[in-house]
């Protein structure tokens, strides 16, 4: 990439949020209370995995079709702020149910990828469908590959590609209900993806109790390339932050330190 064509820096928001069980109109209503003020503000809203509801395995309960209530708040929320929504919705489709990241656009438009490695320990592989195709996605010249909570644990899913001199993507974003029990993991398997990925990574988790009584810290974060802290949440407090993605530093570093190259080339097979 001629540095001409280098992209804008990049606005990424990420929310940190307390969720109401299974309540819908309650967790919609806090998230369009609190992002009111980052109308024209930033370029991309990064929530929990299923903001909407929590992490609910009973998919029957909350779930809702692709043109539902909750895709069409993350559609009006995009077009009102004038940026990117995205994080996890429970969607129910052909008689089945997917844990689905959506990626919604200003414009109404957008692109989705179901989690791929479903919770087992939690028994979510026996009510949801894995996904077989991640989603590569762009944003003002900024790639981005989105991802859900426990697909982290899993370095193959999430490893970048370099060919003929490009990388597939620049930013990972990890939305996640990661309880407060196994925060060291979240923490450290965060910063393994952003270094071993030469790309920044976003983690978005919630806090609070679940409705089986688990507690989330949250530990939402943005690293930069070399795994350093851009921007740390407190603590189990609900927390809104923007921070200013740099292009140009990836840029450098990236020719600088030409990991790319030398990475092995591997196929995944679904």
């Amino acid at each position: 990439m001629k540095k001409a064509d280098t992209p804008p820096p990049l606005n990424l928001t990420i929310v940190q949020a307390p969720l109401v069980w299974a309540d819908k109109k309650a967790n919609l209503d806090y998230f369009s209370k609190n992002l009111a003020s980052l109308k024209g503000k930033t370029d991309l809203i990064v929530l929990p995995e299923m903001f909407a509801t929590g992490f609910v395995t009973e998919p029957h309960e909350v779930s809702e079709p692709i043109n539902g209530p909750v895709m069409q708040w993350m559609a009006s929320t995009a077009v009102g702020l004038g940026c990117v929504v995205t994080g996890s919705i429970t969607i129910a489709e052909k008689g089945k149910y997917y844990n689905r990241h959506i990626w919604m656009r200003p414009d109404g438009s957008y692109s989705a990828a179901d989690k791929r490695h479903l919770f087992t320990m939690g028994n979510e592989h026996l009510r949801f469908t894995a996904g077989s195709r991640p989603m590569i996605t762009e944003l003002k010249g900024w790639k981005f590959k989105p991802l859900v909570c426990y697909d982290l644990r899993f370095p193959v899913w999430s490893k970048n590609r370099y060919t003929e001199g490009k990388y597939e993507y620049d930013v990972l974003l990890y939305v996640a209900n990661w309880p407060a029990s196994r925060s060291f993991v979240w923490k450290s398997l965060l910063t393994a993806r952003a270094i071993e990925n030469m790309a920044y990574c976003a983690g978005v988790n919630r806090i609070g109790d679940d409705g089986h009584g688990l507690p989330h810290t949250g530990d939402s974060c943005v690293l930069d390339f070399k795994g350093r802290e851009l921007v740390k949440a407190p603590v189990g407090e609900a927390f809104i932050h923007t921070v200013v993605l740099d292009y140009s530093q990836l840029q450098e570093f990236r020719e600088r330190f030409a990991v790319g190259p030398d990475w092995d080339m591997f196929e995944i097979k679904t």
